[in-house]
Parts: C-alpha cells; sequence; structure tokens
C-alpha cells in the first residue's frame, strides 16, 4: 500500500506544476488552500454517507477519493504520506486512549 500512496504522491507533486485547466490537480491547487480543504470536507462527508448507506464498493471508491485529496493537501503542506505512516507506526502498541491522553 505505501507504494501505491508514494507513486501517487509524486504523480500529485509533478501535477502541482501543470495548467490548472489541463490538469485536476492543477486546478484544486490554483483554488488555492481554501478549494483544497472544501474538497476534503466534501469528500469525508461523502464516506460518512457511504458508510451509512452500507455499499462496500462505494464507500472504498469514497474513501479512495478521501485519500486522493488528503494526498493533495498533504503535498500542499509540504507533507506526504511517508510522514502519515510513520505517525501510525509510532503508534503501535499505544492504546487509543494512551495516544490521546499523550497529546499536547
Amino acid at each position: 500500500m505505501d507504494d501505491v500512496l508514494n507513486e501517487l504522491a509524486g504523480v500529485i507533486e509533478a501535477r502541482k506544476k501543470a495548467s490548472a485547466t489541463e490538469s485536476y490537480v492543477a486546478s484544486l491547487y490554483a483554488g488555492g488552500i481554501d478549494e483544497i480543504l472544501k474538497k476534503v470536507g466534501e469528500e469525508a462527508v461523502e464516506v460518512v454517507i457511504a458508510g451509512k448507506d452500507g455499499d462496500r464498493d462505494a464507500l472504498v471508491r469514497e474513501v479512495a477519493d478521501l485519500w486522493f485529496h488528503c494526498l493533495v493537501l498533504l503535498a500542499a503542506r509540504e507533507s506526504g504520506p511517508r510522514a502519515v505512516t510513520g505517525e501510525l507506526a509510532r503508534r503501535f502498541g499505544i492504546s487509543g486512549h494512551e495516544e490521546k491522553a499523550g497529546r499536547g
């Protein structure tokens, strides 16, 4: 999975510099951070709806859309999937309650 996310992050990075009329990713960046955040929010709502509806295939598609837009957001903030997978790896062996309590 890490390979796919890192590969996609590379494509997103390359398309940031493309023409907004030719690239969806470039059009998101042209709209600024608020446009990117809006898309992440929309996709998150669609995940919730698909999860509620119980349609597994729709849920998978919507989560893929959300992950894609999260990768766009991470790239906008000079980060990427390795930072997220690193954070997830750090949390292994720590209970969710412990991890939340340890946040400053």
